[in-house]
């Protein structure tokens, strides 16, 4: 008899991923490796001073999970476990204490605990500090992707996984309309991001009922942020309010649309970006300044979209650029009527000079 179809779903989930990060593991390997010594014995190879005093290179890549203990991370981490053991891969496990609630250090080594019961290796807590920067959820998030992002280096890490769900993918989408954000904000997370694709979601197609009834049927024990039922944060009051009186309202089946939503909107936003890379090419001068007749013949999601990439190489930080400030520099274009300079995040400012627009870091 087969494995309960939960726990049977997330495992299939978790192979097609390792098989992505194996191929890919493989095909920067036999890319990097000089072509001689992939000619020549392996004897061969280490008799050359050059090869012999380069480090050895591992043969099977190292795949971390994140995991906080609660139901999604302690299922993602039994199914990386299980299906690294049937693959050329080594799992580990990640950790990250925020250190904003009584007993956090504590529940951080029992996770390193379980962790290290499922035969991960590595395993470690790391601990972090949590500005106010964006708020407390922002602040939070961005505290954890950095130190997940400095384990992944220092492991050498080829993906770290994360378990996030259907349902997290459709508050998503619900976070980023309820901002007025453009279609961008509406995709959703990636199933694949960060640096090179190091963060993988396995679980984007499964809903966390099935990924909680997976913990139940192999007694898993889990822990339940309280955060995640505190109507203090915005996504709490989504998951438990927001959530269901749109499930009443319209009807079951809002969290799969909304799903199926993010992925058209990805697909349209990569074309838009695709498009919009080409065109930057196109409404440059021969000094490389941007010719703002050229641009305002530009659709207007493809000349926003050139503005974003000439304002972010300029200096201005990704994050901070809102829609507000687009439509500012945008009306340098479209709405000319001897605007004064416009000063944007990073000391960045965009004018109009002599039918040009001229952006720079003051």
């Amino acid at each position: 008899m087969g494995p309960h179809p939960a726990v049977a779903a997330i495992r299939l989930a978790v192979r097609r991923v390792l098989h992505d990060v194996l191929t890919e593991f493989h095909r920067h390997a036999d890319h990097d490796r000089p072509a001689d010594a992939a000619r020549r014995p392996a004897h061969a190879a280490r008799s050359r001073s050059p090869l012999a005093a380069l480090p050895a290179r591992p043969d099977t890549p190292l795949v971390l999970v994140a995991c906080s203990g609660g139901a999604d991370s302690m299922a993602l981490a039994s199914a990386l476990a299980f299906e690294a053991r049937k693959l050329a891969v080594r799992a580990g496990g990640i950790t990250v204490d925020h250190n904003l609630q009584s007993g956090s250090g504590l529940r951080a080594a029992e996770v390193v605990t379980r962790l290290t019961a499922m035969d991960l290796d590595p395993v470690e807590a790391v601990a972090v500090h949590v500005g106010r920067e964006g708020g407390p959820e922002a602040a939070a998030r961005d505290a954890r992707y950095a130190a997940l992002d400095a384990a992944a280096e220092r492991h050498g890490a080829a993906a770290v996984l994360l378990g996030h769900t259907r349902d997290d993918q459709a508050e998503t989408v619900l976070l980023g309309l309820a901002r007025g954000s453009g279609i961008r904000s509406l995709s959703g997370m990636a199933a694949a991001s960060g640096p090179a694709g190091r963060y993988r979601r396995p679980f984007l197609q499964l809903d966390r009922q099935a990924v909680r009834k997976a913990c139940l049927v192999q007694s898993l024990p889990v822990w339940d942020d309280p955060h995640n039922i505190d109507p203090a944060y915005t996504r709490s009051r989504l998951r438990h309010e927001g959530l269901p009186a749109l499930e009443k309202a319209l009807g079951k089946g809002v969290v799969e649309a909304l799903a199926r939503t993010a992925q058209l909107s990805r697909d349209d936003a990569d074309a838009l970006d695709t498009w919009a890379a080409q065109a930057e090419l196109s409404v440059r001068d021969e000094t490389g300044r941007l010719e703002c007749a050229k641009l305002y013949v530009l659709p207007p999601a493809v000349r926003r979209r050139v503005l974003r990439r000439a304002l972010i190489e300029a200096g201005a930080p990704a994050g901070s650029l809102f829609a507000r400030h687009l439509e500012e520099v945008d009306r340098l274009i479209t709405g000319w009527r001897g605007q004064r300079a416009i000063n944007l995040p990073g000391r960045v400012e965009a004018m109009r000079q002599s039918g040009r627009l001229v952006i720079r870091q003051s």
